[in-house]
This record gives structure tokens, C-alpha cells and sequence, in this order.
């Protein structure tokens, strides 16, 4: 097992993807991902899903983070999705990629889809929450779709 005790998205994944690349032959890939509040001081970024305790649902973790939100207002709602990952073998690194999207924190959940905070991560562009999307809308529009999307594209040039 390993640990994410690192600072950075960036720092997880690698860490990650570097360990079990030394177990496991060929290339290994591993992500670290989070909700970054710029006006909470950066949480709960590396810490997200572990934000309201180790063992929180969901809603706890929603719940947590609107309850730090409040009295918030316009610019100090706006976030970011963040999502980190790396690429390993036999102990090397041999691609870090990244990637985010950003939105808002409604002052309540809506949606049913998606999980962790996706019921208050509005998506002003489509002007749902990410909780209201199709997967494949998502999919498109996240974090780890675009991180993905340029994982896929390291991969290619490495081939």
C-alpha cells in the first residue's frame, strides 16, 4: 500500500505509479485527483477524499465543505477539479500530465450521477452541475477526461 502523504496532485500519482511499477512489469499508471477552493486556502485539494475523516460518505463530505462555504459569495465560490497522473516503469517515471476544470460550489447538491462533490460542482458553461451530466458529457468536460486525453497523447509519442 501507499501512502499519499505528498503536498501535490502531482506528487501522489507519481509516488503511486512508482511504487507499484517496481511490483508489477510494464507500464503502470496511477491518478490523484481533488476539489481545490481557492478562498478555503487550497482545501480540500490532496486531501478531498479524506476531507470530512477517513471513513466520511459523500454527503458528509459535502456537507463539510458548504458548511465552510457559507456566507461565501460570487468570486470566492469558484473552484477547480484537479487531476494528476502518472505514467511508471520498472521504478522510472515516464509521463506526468494534468488537468482541470473550473467551477463554482452551489449552495446545495443537485443532481443524482457522478460522485464526491460532484452534486455542488456547478459547470458554468453548461450551467449544470457535473451531478446533472450524461457520463460521456462528463467525460468530456472533466479533469480526467482531459488528463486521460493527454496521458493517451504522451503514450502515442512514446510508442
Amino acid at each position: 500500500m501507499f501512502d499519499e502523504n505528498f503536498p501535490t496532485f502531482a506528487e501522489n500519482a507519481a509516488g503511486k505509479a512508482l511504487h507499484y511499477s517496481r511490483l508489477q512489469d510494464g507500464l503502470v499508471f496511477a491518478d490523484d485527483s481533488g476539489l481545490v477552493v481557492p478562498a478555503l486556502g487550497g482545501a480540500p485539494g490532496v486531501h478531498s477524499a479524506r476531507y470530512a475523516g477517513p471513513q466520511a460518505t459523500n454527503a458528509q463530505k459535502i456537507g463539510k465543505l458548504l458548511g465552510e462555504m457559507q456566507g461565501k459569495t460570487g468570486a470566492e465560490r469558484t473552484v477547480y477539479f484537479v487531476c494528476a497522473i502518472a505514467l511508471a516503469e520498472r521504478g522510472q517515471a515516464r509521463a506526468i500530465v494534468t488537468d482541470r476544470v473550473e467551477g463554482e460550489i452551489l449552495e446545495a447538491p443537485r443532481g443524482t450521477g457522478g460522485f464526491g462533490y460532484d452534486p455542488v460542482f456547478y459547470f458554468p458553461a453548461l450551467g449544470k452541475t457535473f451531478a446533472e451530466l450524461p457520463a460521456e458529457e462528463k467525460n468530456q468536460r472533466s479533469h480526467r477526461g482531459k488528463a486521460f486525453r493527454k496521458l493517451l497523447a504522451a503514450l502515442s509519442s512514446m510508442l
